[in-house]
């Protein structure tokens, strides 16, 4: 069965990213990565294999999260994004048409039923 298997990522809104990434590197030590869009936390799954969730500010005025009016957006690590969708549908969810297939994985889409935009993400398969 298609199921969400971890949190892939944590992403929210700032009228200052700038200043909100050096306040959490500072006071918090969650350095941002070399390309300066956030950082990532390694950790091992259950089965010893390497994953990891992002962490990213946002500006303010992004239209990534559309149409949701949230100030943030999770991101839900998937095994079997097709299989998901599928369900999903059958079941009534809102869900976004616009696919993007990366070499990092698979994403698509949806809103919650409080209008809040969720990132789906299948990792590449090993």
């Amino acid at each position: 069965m298609a199921r969400v298997t971890g949190l892939g990522g944590v992403f929210f809104k700032s009228d200052d990213p700038e200043k909100l990434y050096q306040w959490y590197e500072k006071n918090l030590g969650i350095p941002r990565e070399l390309h300066g869009q956030g950082a990532t936390f390694r950790w091992k799954e259950a089965d010893g294999s390497e994953a990891a969730t992002a962490w990213a500010v946002f500006p303010k005025d992004t239209k990534y999260f559309d149409p949701s009016r949230s100030s943030f957006m999770l991101n839900y690590r998937v095994d079997d994004l097709d299989g998901l969708l599928k369900s999903l549908e059958a079941a009534g969810v809102q869900i976004d048409p616009k696919r993007e297939d990366c070499d990092y994985g698979r994403f698509a889409w949806i809103i919650d039923p409080d209008g809040n935009r969720i990132e789906l993400w299948e990792p590449p398969k090993k």
